[in-house]
């Protein structure tokens, strides 16, 4: 169940990205376009967005799987901070010049909408039923 549970997650944040990648373009009513670089202006298309968004979810859940190996009571802290410690730099590239500031708004809402799926659905842990044992002495 939990990996069923942790696929949903990553499938869930892969959607989610494409969504709003997509939507939020045309929500604003512009393209994405970026000036510099090779001469004169490139229009971002959502191309190998979805490849990336899925090779990192799938890298998250797999060091997450090797955290829970490796260090099993400490792996869900080491693993949300260092994904939120990774989210910090995603930003980086549009601090870039050349690009409109709805432009950078509408790419940044991809980041946290990622990860504000993935971090809660991998390290999620469902509440034990009341009937059911607490592991004490009885």
């Amino acid at each position: 169940m939990n990996r069923v549970r942790r696929a949903g997650a990553v499938i869930s944040a892969v959607g989610l990205a494409v969504v709003s990648w997509v939507g939020v373009g045309p929500l604003l009513g512009h393209r994405f376009i970026v000036t510099g670089g090779p001469p004169g202006r490139e229009t971002l298309e959502i191309g190998l967005a979805p490849v990336v968004v899925v090779a990192s979810t799938l890298a998250g859940w797999g060091s997450f799987a090797l955290l829970e190996r490796l260090l099993p009571r400490f792996s869900r802290r080491i693993w949300t901070i260092t994904a939120g410690t990774l989210l910090v730099p995603s930003f980086a590239p549009l601090l870039a010049p050349g690009m409109k500031v709805a432009t950078r708004i509408a790419l940044s809402v991809p980041h946290p909408a990622v990860a504000g799926v993935l971090i809660p659905g991998l390290t999620w842990i469902p509440a034990r039923p009341a009937w059911a044992p607490s592991g004490g002495r009885a």
